[in-house]
């Protein structure tokens, strides 16, 4: 099976190659247009700004390439949000418009940003993603920015409000924790991915 981790230049690639290669499969991180294209499971992972990513995605021309991919796509953190339509950081972004919803900063009221730590997810329907972890499970997050609950929310956490910690829209499935920081939830989440 051809695993590829999306070469995002960001701080949690090796990180997340690891945590793939301990499930036993053993991951490719690049930016080549081919590879990604011939990919059965395909991670895009990303820490840092929507600007950068973006930035990052159209120097190594594959904006397009990501839009028309057709194998199972988990994009984490950051690399979640890059399917939304815009995000309001840095005076705006254009995202990827995958999935037509903006996302956000965290109204976080008198709470810290960024939201940082450990945080329960729930849900209501059993998910292929979610299998064998329970509503209320907890997984690591540090972001500022997050999806709003949507139609195609499949889990939400709260901190002083509900965002969207899991989606999913056809092939694109997104996380915004960081499932490599999660333990062996983390792991098993990964695991599920990989299996579908």
């Amino acid at each position: 099976m051809n695993i590829v981790i999306l070469d995002t230049n960001c701080a949690n690639l090796l990180s997340l190659k690891l945590s793939i290669k301990k499930l036993g499969y053993q991951p490719i991180i690049t930016t080549n247009s081919d590879i990604i294209k011939n990919a059965d499971k395909l991670f895009i992972p990303g820490v840092g700004s929507a600007s950068e990513i973006m930035k990052q995605l159209f120097m190594s021309n594959l904006i397009q390439v990501i839009k028309s991919i057709s194998c199972p796509t988990l994009g984490i953190c950051l690399g979640m949000q890059v399917f939304s339509s815009f995000s309001s950081e840095s005076n705006g972004v254009k995202m990827l418009d995958i999935i037509n919803t903006p996302v956000t900063l965290l109204n976080t009221q008198t709470l810290p940003l960024p939201h940082t730590g450990w945080n329960q997810i729930f849900f209501n329907q059993h998910h292929p993603l979610l299998h064998n972890i329970k509503t209320g499970s907890w997984f690591y997050f540090i972001h500022s920015y997050a999806f709003p609950v949507n139609k195609y929310t499949i889990a939400y956490t709260e901190y002083n409000m509900q965002f969207s910690s899991v989606i999913q829209k056809n092939n694109f499935f997104g996380v915004q924790f960081h499932p490599e920081k999660s333990g062996s939830l983390g792991s098993k989440l990964l695991f599920n991915f990989l299996e579908m």
